[in-house]
């Protein structure tokens, strides 16, 4: 495997806790993807999406991140409201959205038990994100959908953590394109109220303020 890539193998075999959670679910689920998602979006578009991993019946039953679970129903009804997708969400990879000016793409891209994947696994994918955000040529901002996001994209990018501390609505100016950060929209961080909609939408605002500044 080229870890170069942005983009690893549907059967990546770098992570082996990974790889037999993966193995046991083509088991028990043989009609989903059960393999690494890849990104979705555009290698020229000016902001990047990056979550944490694919959920069991979400990404990892669709093949697309943020398809098929809750999470995704808020980030895609976001990304439409603000311009950054054409076509209509449907939960499915064949439901013929396009994502404009934007890609989404997760820190680990197996799926993990418990939807927890640990260091050692972060640090494997790493190379991954590193040639991910390098093949955004045209890269300006970046949304973290959660703390470990938010600290994999910093240690991606050679930063301290110390420097950029995380909090829901923050900016960070990186060098390599703004970092907004977010609660992640996952159903129990909308369930409690961490994270509303309309709190969401306020961390995209500023997205595509900063984009338009940018022209």
């Amino acid at each position: 495997m080229n870890v170069q890539s942005a983009e690893p193998d549907r059967d990546c075999a770098l992570c082996p806790r990974l790889v037999a959670f993966r193995r046991a679910n083509q088991e028990k689920h043989p009609a989903f993807f059960n393999g690494a998602v890849p990104s979705f979006g555009s290698g020229g578009a000016r902001l990047l999406i990056i979550g944490l991993a694919p959920g069991l019946k979400g990404a990892n039953q669709t093949g697309r991140p943020f398809t098929g679970d809750f999470a995704g129903d808020l980030l895609y009804e976001t990304l439409d409201a603000f311009g950054f997708s054409r076509g209509r969400y449907d939960a499915r990879p064949d439901d013929g959205l396009e994502l404009h000016d934007c890609m989404v793409t997760n820190a680990v891209r197996c799926v993990p038990p418990q939807n927890k994947p640990v260091g050692a696994e972060i640090t494997q994918c790493r190379p991954f994100l590193r040639a991910r955000i390098d093949a955004q040529t045209n890269l300006k901002a970046m949304v973290a959908l959660g703390r470990i996001a938010h600290e994999t994209v910093l240690r991606t990018l050679g930063l301290k953590l110390s420097a950029f501390k995380f909090a829901h609505g923050a900016m960070h100016d990186t060098g390599h394109g703004m970092l907004f950060d977010s609660y992640h929209c996952s159903r129990y961080n909308t369930n409690t109220r961490r994270l509303t909609p309309e709190m969401f939408r306020d961390v995209f605002a500023k997205v595509s303020a900063h984009l338009a500044e940018d022209g």
